[in-house]
C-alpha cells in the first residue's frame, strides 16, 4: 500500500511504519474474515487467495474472449498487487472467479505535521498509484458484468474540503464515494467500483463487513451466471 510512513521516516520516528503495518494487518485479518464467512454460508464451495493477479494470465484470458482485439504486455512476471489480495471461488474445472479485490490507502502526513508545529507540504501521490491497478482490473472484468473491487482510503489528504477527493471521484468514473458500487451500469458503460475514503482510520470490522457484502453478492452473481452446480456439487441448499 501508499505507506505514510515512508514520507515520514526520513524525518522522526516510526510511528506510522507501525500504524501502516497495523492497517495492512487489519485488512488482511478482513479478508480472512471474508474466507471464513462465504465458507460457512456456501458449504462445498472451493475458494483460491491470490497476492497477485499477472498481466500475462489477465492478456491471455482476454483474447480468448475477444480475439479480434489486440491486447499486449511485456514481462512474465509483471502484475497487480492489490494489498488485501484476491479472493476466488473456484469452478468445477478448476477456473478462478473473484469474487473480491481490495486495496487500503493512507495518504497525508499534514496531520502530523501540524502537531510537530511545522507547515504543511505537498499531498502525496498514493491515489495515482491507485489509478494504475483500478485501470488494470476493470479490463480483467471486462467480460463480466460486476466489478469487485474496493479501495478502503483514509488520512488527512480526504477530509472534505481536499481537493485530493476528486481524484479518488475521478477513478470511480465519477460515482459517489462511501457508495457500494458492484455490478456495472448502463449496459456495462460504467463499471466504477466500491471506493471508502475518508479522515478516520477504517477499522477491521468495518472493512470486514463492507468487504463481506461485497463478496458474498459476486458469489451469487456466478451463481446466476454459471449455475450453482459448477461450484458445489449436490450441496445443500443456499
Amino acid at each position: 500500500m501508499a505507506r505514510k510512513g515512508d514520507l515520514r521516516i526520513q524525518r522522526k520516528g516510526t510511528v506510522i511504519n507501525v500504524t501502516s503495518s497495523r492497517q495492512e494487518k487489519a485488512l488482511s485479518n478482513a479478508m480472512q474474515r471474508v474466507s471464513n464467512e462465504i465458507g460457512r454460508k456456501f458449504p462445498g464451495i472451493v475458494q483460491k487467495f491470490e497476492g497477485d493477479w499477472k498481466l500475462k494470465d489477465i492478456v491471455e484470458k482476454l483474447s480468448a474472449i475477444y480475439p479480434d482485439v489486440d491486447f499486449t504486455y511485456h514481462f512474465e512476471t509483471s502484475g497487480m498487487r492489490p494489498d488485501g489480495g484476491i479472493l476466488s471461488i473456484v469452478d468445477d474445472r478448476g477456473q478462478a472467479h473473484p469474487i473480491l479485490i481490495t486495496e487500503k490507502k493512507n495518504q497525508g502526513t499534514n496531520d502530523l505535521r501540524a502537531l510537530e508545529g511545522k507547515t504543511k507540504q505537498a499531498k502525496g501521490n498514493a491515489i495515482e498509484r491507485l489509478g494504475k491497478n483500478v485501470i488494470g482490473f476493470r479490463a480483467a472484468f471486462k467480460p463480466e458484468s460486476i466489478f469487485p473491487f474496493i479501495c478502503f482510503g483514509d488520512g488527512c489528504d480526504f477530509s472534505d474540503d481536499s481537493s485530493i477527493l476528486d481524484r479518488v471521484s475521478t477513478i470511480a468514473q465519477f460515482g459517489a464515494l462511501n457508495v457500494e458500487h458492484l455490478h456495472k451500469q448502463a449496459d456495462g458503460d460504467f463499471d466504477r467500483g466500491t471506493f471508502y475514503f475518508r479522515v478516520a482510520e477504517w477499522t477491521e470490522e468495518e472493512m470486514y463487513e463492507r468487504s463481506l457484502s461485497v463478496a458474498e453478492k459476486s458469489v451469487f452473481y456466478y451463481f446466476s451466471k454459471h449455475g450453482k452446480a459448477a461450484f458445489i456439487k449436490d450441496g445443500p441448499a443456499v
